[in-house]
């Protein structure tokens, strides 16, 4: 568009969803969205170099770059990474924290420490992601071993899908743990691509 910076988003496959809505409710015709295998969440130590290599193909073609990434298990890698490319990301340490806002989630974590989370793309990939990948459906005895620490499942939604909403009780049964849900929508999400858009945070 005309007066506007050519932008890319670069985010993890997990947010695809929720990157590309927030995209077209605002109309930004000008802004570009890529995605990397949501899997890599799988092998955390490999998002940074994932990142690193897909902005040193595409960002030269941009004004500006932001990364719909947390840390997600990086342990400041990725912040190198980007500093290194110009480039910001989303605040905070993972998905659960910005979806749910950050003094919300503080006191998620504060009532039980023992919770595992879901949004909306791990309800709607749980087997894949969860289930499968740690063999859970070959060996269920294992289930107790892997997450008998855990309290309850907690399922953050981004969206009011009764059919997720049904899966993510599912895997809560699955893995023998309390069930909750709480509506979320984008959280912090939303905002903080309209901050980078509009060019209210330093390029």
């Amino acid at each position: 568009m005309p007066g506007h910076a050519k932008i890319l988003v670069l985010a993890c496959g997990a947010l695809a969803r929720e990157v590309l809505a927030v995209v077209r409710l605002n109309s930004w015709t000008h802004v570009d969205v890529r995605c990397l295998p949501a899997k890599l969440h799988l092998v955390p130590e490999r998002i940074a170099g994932a990142v690193d290599e897909k902005l040193r193909e595409l960002a030269p073609g941009y004004d500006r770059v932001f990364v719909a990434y947390a840390d997600c298990g990086t342990g400041g890698a990725l912040d190198r990474v980007l500093t290194e490319h110009g480039a910001e990301r989303i605040g905070g340490l993972h998905c659960y924290g910005f979806f749910a806002g950050g003094g919300a989630w503080e006191a998620m974590q504060a009532d039980e420490p023992g919770t595992f989370y879901l949004t909306d793309f791990l309800a709607r990939h749980f087997d894949g992601l969860v289930i499968r990948p740690l063999g859970l459906d070959r060996h269920p005895e294992l289930i107790e071993d892997v997450f008998g620490n855990y309290r309850r499942l907690l399922y953050l939604a981004q969206t009011d899908d009764p059919a997720l909403t049904a899966r993510a009780r599912t895997a809560a049964q699955q893995l023998g743990l309390a069930f909750e849900r709480r509506f979320t929508g984008y959280g912090e999400l939303a905002p903080a691509l309209a901050s980078f858009v509009e060019g209210r945070r330093a390029a």
